[in-house]
């Protein structure tokens, strides 16, 4: 009974619909494989924060990076993790789809090269690792130019999503890639191997992934968003305060998983989860306006993303609300 009220608590007040449960099911589908990243979402499950506030959510694994948007646009998942790129472009594509939470409040995005590799500016004339997206280009342009190279000069190679063994094998003198996850895999095999993070060359601190969800659902379904943002901000508490649980709680979840490399992921990443932020999950509009213009500086999208469409953060409890 204390976990209920205390969940119900969180879930906050204040808006025009009833607080009353949801009492459904729903589909959450992840952004990736199973990573540290994810090991608040698994110890909700796990600890019963989801039905605490009448919830039963379904982790899912996406099959390819463009599931979630197809998904959500056509309601065969109700929420999903998306990458900020993939929201911006789909949002501009005519896909009304709303960020209601943040997972980490910096970019992942990163830059991985040979140890050779002194500086970004080392990358002229050097065949560099991409995975064919948007993005890819816009931060590896960006790391370059922010440390005074010419990205003109850089040579994008397309390898889809074989950043590790593109550099292990020295296909390419780098590659982009997230550091929580490939960096992470990387370092254990070459330990010395470079890492140039996108917001330590230019670029602002935005939320790298966020909790989305279709206009519909935020406007019919006002409930289950509420109770979800309130279940995984638990999650995500816990697992900063226990880290060691929440590692143990994802690795038992998921099968194939390294224990080692995941408490190595989430050693690198939990700083991320409320970096700069007043609690878990916050969407800062400022960083957010920061994020749409770098965003169209760059490429990603033609146009500065509205944030004050894109974006929705009135269920993120209130920070100290227990």
């Amino acid at each position: 009974m204390l976990l209920l009220l205390a969940l119900l608590a969180l879930a906050g007040c204040g808006s025009d619909e009833t607080e009353a449960a949801p009492n459904v099911d729903a589909s959450l589908l992840l952004d990736f494989q199973p990573n540290a990243v994810h090991t608040g979402i698994y110890t909700a499950i796990e600890r019963g924060y989801d039905t605490a506030l009448g919830v039963n959510l379904r982790a899912r694994v996406p099959g390819s990076s463009t599931d979630a948007v197809k998904l959500l646009a056509s309601g065969r998942a109700d929420l999903a993790i998306l990458d900020i790129h993939d929201l911006a472009l789909a949002r501009e594509a005519g896909s009304d789809l709303v960020g209601v939470m943040a997972f980490v409040q910096t970019p992942l995005a990163a830059v991985l090269a040979q140890p050779r590799i002194r500086t970004p500016r080392d990358l002229e004339g050097q065949r560099v690792g991409v995975s064919g997206l948007a993005s890819d280009d816009a931060v590896l342009r960006s790391i370059v130019a922010g440390a005074g190279g010419d990205p003109d000069k850089v040579r994008p190679t397309t390898i889809g999503f074989s950043a590790v063994r593109s550099v292990l094998t020295g296909r390419v003198a780098a590659t982009t890639g997230f550091w929580n996850v490939e960096g992470i895999a990387l370092r254990a095999q070459r330990p010395k191997v470079r890492e140039f993070r996108v917001d330590e060359f230019g670029a602002p601190s935005y939320p790298e992934l966020v909790l989305t969800v279709s206009r519909a659902t935020l406007q019919d379904r006002a409930s289950l968003v509420r109770a979800t943002v309130a279940a995984l901000a638990r999650g995500y508490e816990e697992v900063l305060s226990d880290p060691e649980n929440g590692v143990s709680t994802l690795v038992e979840a998921v099968d194939g998983l390294d224990r080692a490399q995941v408490q190595r992921e989430l050693d690198a990443v939990s700083p991320s989860f409320t970096a700069g932020a007043r609690g878990f999950g916050e969407l800062n509009r400022p960083r957010l306006e920061a994020w749409a213009r770098w965003e169209k500086r760059f490429g990603i999208t033609k146009r500065e993303p509205e944030v004050g469409l894109a974006f929705d953060g009135r269920y993120v409890p209130a920070p100290g609300r227990d």
